[in-house]
């Protein structure tokens, strides 16, 4: 079984046609999985709908529990981009032993339909938390990373290695 962990970010945003805000109302995770047709056992729990840029030591310190707890060894969390970098290198430094983790987003709201990178970047974190050894990584744009070695860069919005 792979565990899903979601704690928002641009992944679950929707959009406020109103006002052109952005917001959150509920996940898109299990509409994703469906529509691309995926056969996995998996199992979602929402810790949290917060903004990365929002987040702090508290909700970081609530995602390592819930690693912790997981009956599962593989862990999909989703995460603003803004902060993932942060979250990862909490949760290495967590002494979580034995788990695969893997933290992905999406700079696009999945809820913007086929320019969104979310279907893309869920796909690529489902693929690499079953074969990725135990440790904790950010799967973006079809590669992946080490906690220790991976920056965003904010010019091109892309992560790469450091």
């Amino acid at each position: 079984m792979i565990q899903i962990f979601i704690t928002g970010g641009t992944f679950d945003k929707d959009y406020n046609y109103i006002t052109g805000e952005l917001f959150f109302k509920d996940t898109h995770l299990p509409k994703m999985l469906d529509r691309g047709r995926c056969t996995l056992d998996i199992d979602f729990k929402t810790l949290m709908m917060t903004d990365s840029l929002e987040m702090t030591e508290e909700d970081r310190a609530i995602i390592a529990h819930n690693c912790r707890r997981s009956k599962t060894e593989k862990i999909i969390i989703t995460h603003g981009t803004d902060r993932m970098v942060e979250t990862a290198q909490f949760l290495a430094q967590s002494n979580i032993e034995g788990k695969t983790i893997v933290l992905t987003g999406a700079m696009i709201p999945y809820a913007f339909g086929t320019s969104s990178d979310g279907f893309f970047n869920l796909g690529s974190a489902l693929a690499f938390v079953q074969s990725l050894p135990p440790g904790v990584y950010i799967t973006m744009n079809g590669r992946y990373f080490t906690s220790e070695k991976v920056q965003k860069n904010k010019k091109t919005g892309f992560f790469e290695e450091i």
